[in-house]
């Protein structure tokens, strides 16, 4: 099945795993600057560019913080983080297990948050 340029596989639990002609001993001896090298070769394996937002932008892509490292890194339970900043401790799970990704203005609030934690933390027990 095709669908907006990307092709999707429909595996069924208890099938076999689909099989290819690669020759992963092969593969196993390349070099990183090989693999790189053969990566930039093939327009549709193009490697996620590094830098700035605005690079990513041109690839058409965004940056998007890790929520479960952002809360670990601030040292929070799930249920503290969703209390500390008022997103609902299901939603912060969905996001967390990649069952649901944040929307727009939930990456603007996380990136905000990311860079921000104890003023946001302030601002929102203030608001309360």
């Amino acid at each position: 099945m095709k669908s907006n340029d990307m092709v999707w596989v429909e595996h069924e639990e208890g099938t076999p795993p689909l099989t290819s002609n690669t020759d992963f001993g092969a593969v196993d001896t390349l070099t990183e600057e090989q693999i790189h090298a053969a990566a930039l070769a093939d327009p549709d394996a193009q490697p996620i560019p590094r830098g700035s937002d605005e690079a990513l932008a041109r690839a058409g892509l965004v940056r998007v913080v890790n929520v479960k490292k952002l809360r670990e890194r601030l040292g929070l339970t799930q249920e503290a983080f969703a209390a500390a900043y008022r997103i609902p401790v299901g939603t912060l799970r969905d996001w967390e297990q990649r069952r649901k990704f944040p929307d727009a203005p939930a990456r603007a609030y996380l990136s905000v948050i990311a860079s921000s934690p104890q003023v946001v933390a302030e601002l929102l027990g203030s608001a309360a």
